[in-house]
């Protein structure tokens, strides 16, 4: 068939298929409001309802979706990087990163498309049981752009992306964490934290439960959080002591070595109402002033302060990689390059690579791609390892008749049948395979294994 009928029929087949998810979503109204779903399970039941999940697009959007749920590739906060899916393979991004219970997790999207469809973007908790599915913990889709979520256990997270069939995207994701506290003395930040949490005390007998910041006798200690004084006391260890009841993250805020108590006992305040004055009262008294900031999990005890407290760097590293090459191939240059699953020097090694190895780019981050190999395994690799394929390694003239296919794979389907003698530019090498242009211009794989053979051309 000719390649322009074959479009047309492509575009014929997309046409419908929206069509069918159109009236599908119309079908299912009654049913949602009896079982709510997020809005990435009511476009899935949209494609069970067609009867799309018997296609191959259908089942392909799924196995998207649930492979991202296992991919390894992992981050660290603040992070921002810019990707590009494309309509006619179905994909998800995702990326797996660490927070600390106290933390608020902000993530935005920005998307650029030709056409107004939806992204989903789903947070997840990657649950340490093996064998146990991720639980989804928030989500939204491009109506809203923004997830904001407060971490409760300290677990890796994992967020994925994924627009709608047929949907060509570029985005921009952004992931930060901000602090659920406010910092507990005017003024002052996690900088004048002198010590932290599991610092020896008693000669070693017990361990601090807290942090102690630093400031002149005087300073304001303030509400952390909008609540209730529950106790206003004076004990031997902690002095002139302010119990703070944070009913929102069930939990008790503890103020010590206090000059002076400025509230009472079922006192209301707000973020920022002066609690007491800084000091050094009960078994700090040979020491400088400061304040013992705890915090008490109802029903748990102790818990470290400095991740509700700390404001972590928000700016993250400006992207430097070269993105024109979204969506196409790139090749390593030197004789070896390292792969990673995180995109820093300082992870360890996933794999390496030889020369000419092909690397479809699906993301740029910093000086870093987000890169797919040929047989679909994700990795990151420093942009400077690479170079455009857009010049031939070599030329190679074909010794019999081959196919061109449209992937690195034993039942990749042929794209093109190239005659012997037929003369092709070499532009990668992936095992058995390598990745040519003809002279039509055309790209595609060739198997060099035993079913072709090429021989030395210009």
């Amino acid at each position: 068939m000719h390649k322009q009928n074959i479009k047309l029929v492509q575009l014929t087949i997309y046409s419908c298929i929206l069509l069918l998810l159109a009236s599908c979503g119309k079908q299912q109204t009654l049913r949602r409001v009896f079982k709510k779903e997020t809005p990435y399970q009511q476009y899935l039941s949209s494609l069970k309802s067609a009867k799309l999940d018997h296609t191959e697009l259908g089942r392909s959007w799924i196995e998207a979706g649930q492979d991202a749920l296992q991919d390894s590739l992992t981050v660290t906060l603040p992070f921002k990087e810019t990707g590009y899916i494309a309509a006619e393979e179905p994909k998800a991004a995702s990326y797996r990163f660490k927070a600390e219970r106290g933390q608020k997790v902000v993530v935005n999207l920005e998307t650029r498309s030709r056409n107004e469809g939806k992204v989903f973007m789903d947070m997840f908790e990657v649950l340490a049981t093996q064998g146990k599915e991720p639980k989804l913990v928030a989500y939204t889709d491009t109506a809203s752009n923004t997830i904001e979520y407060e971490i409760d256990d300290e677990l890796m997270h994992l967020l994925r992306i994924q627009p709608e069939l047929l949907q060509s995207v570029q985005y921009t994701i952004t992931i930060k964490s901000q602090p659920v506290l406010a910092f507990p003395v005017l003024g002052k930040s996690s900088r004048n934290i002198a010590s932290i949490w599991g610092d020896p005390r008693d000669a070693g007998a017990r361990r601090h439960e807290g942090i102690d910041i630093f400031a002149t006798r005087g300073t304001p200690a303030i509400a952390s959080v909008a609540g209730y004084v529950s106790r206003v006391q004076e004990t031997p260890r902690g002095g002139k002591v302010v119990w703070l009841s944070d009913t929102k993250h069930h939990q008790s805020l503890y103020y010590a070595h206090l000059d002076k108590q400025l509230v009472q006992a079922g006192q209301h305040v707000n973020i920022g109402d002066t609690l007491g004055l800084i000091g050094n009262t009960g078994n700090a008294i040979t020491t400088n002033p400061h304040l013992h900031f705890g915090i008490y999990r109802y029903g748990q005890g102790a818990t470290n302060p400095y991740p509700y407290v700390h404001e972590p760097s928000q700016t993250p590293s400006t992207i430097k990689s070269d993105l024109s090459t979204l969506g196409g191939w790139v090749r390593i240059s030197p004789k070896l390059a390292n792969v990673r699953l995180m995109p820093t020097t300082k992870s360890n090694v996933y794999m390496s690579l030889p020369q000419h190895t092909p690397l479809q780019v699906l993301g740029g981050t910093s000086n870093w791609y987000r890169v797919q190999l040929p047989n679909k395994v994700e990795a990151y690799v420093s942009a400077s390892v690479v170079e455009n394929i857009s010049q031939p390694v070599r030329y190679e003239s074909l010794a019999k008749q081959t196919d061109l296919l449209d992937e690195a794979h034993p039942l990749a389907a042929a794209k093109d049948s190239l005659s012997a003698g037929t003369s092709v530019a070499v532009l990668a090498s992936f095992n058995d395979y390598r990745l040519v242009r003809n002279n039509d211009g055309e790209t595609g794989w060739i198997y060099t294994g035993q079913q072709a053979s090429l021989s030395a051309g210009r």
